[in-house]
């Protein structure tokens, strides 16, 4: 007896590995797996990486990455692709020419550090996130660490993440995401295309361990472009998803343990 099964949508992640299984390509996997996507990847680099912090970080040469990419891409497919950490500035730049020449939806994460405050990306890099990848972005997906460094505006209410986005909308993105989580009170995010405003809110939950909050978020963003939902749809059920996610983050080594990637599965298995 043959057995037909459809094809879940497929979802490009083009970033890096966290060792701890916490954020990275590990986290995105994951997420794909949760919302139903078919997970693929493109490593950008290696991290020693646990509850505490980074210990080390050695990133891919570009050819590795384009051979990843073009692999994936010609034969596979994709529906969407979302990008995290790039490490460097030819990194950013491969990355950027490879997703000029794809025709899917672009989340773009832009890692510049860790949960825990370790550069993910290098300085000299910075003028390649704004003029080569955000760009080509479907949605920009900044915290408000990530908003100063593009932007040189630090954000400390609701009003400075609208001027935030405008800024951020300025480097070409079609839609920004300023996520509000550093900022005291519910958790909030901004989305916006420069027309349309969409205020996402959440309870701030009293849970510690929030590591891959950011990288979660991205990829499920992408996971539900994928699926065919529009922007705001697909920010909102990410939204949904990672906060119960981080509801059931748990435990893991001496320092930040990671959110539940498999939260839902649990409560209704």
């Amino acid at each position: 007896m043959t057995v037909s099964t459809a094809v879940p949508p497929r979802v490009l992640t083009v970033a890096g590995s966290d060792s701890g299984g916490g954020a990275g390509i590990q986290a995105d996997l994951k997420t794909m797996l949760a919302l139903g996507t078919h997970g693929m990847s493109v490593l950008t680099a290696v991290t020693a990486q646990n509850s505490l912090g980074v210990q080390g970080a050695w990133e891919l040469p570009a050819e590795a990455v384009r051979a990843q990419y073009r692999s994936v891409v010609d034969d596979i497919g994709v529906q969407a692709v979302k990008t995290g950490m790039l490490a460097s500035a030819a990194l950013v730049e491969t990355v950027a020419g490879l997703l000029a020449g794809t025709s899917a939806p672009v989340v773009v994460d832009p890692v510049g550090v860790s949960k825990h405050g370790d550069a993910l990306l290098a300085a000299e890099a910075l003028d390649s996130v704004r003029a080569k990848l955000l760009p080509l972005a479907t949605v920009a997906t900044p915290n408000l660490d990530e908003v100063a460094w593009l932007t040189g505006l630090t954000v400390t209410d609701e009003p400075g993440m609208r001027e935030a986005a405008g800024r951020l909308l300025a480097f070409g993105p079609r839609w920004v995401l300023v996520k509000g989580g550093h900022l005291p009170g519910d958790a909030v995010d901004l989305l916006t295309d420069g027309g349309e405003e969409h205020w996402l809110r959440a309870p701030r939950l009293d849970n510690r361990h929030t590591h891959g909050t950011g990288c979660t978020l991205a990829t499920a963003i992408a996971c539900l472009l994928a699926r065919g939902q529009d922007v705001p749809s697909a920010v909102r059920g990410a939204k949904d998803y990672v906060t119960g996610a981080i509801r059931a983050g748990f435990a893991l080594g001496a320092g930040i343990g990671p959110v539940h990637h498999g939260w839902s599965a649990r409560t209704t298995g």
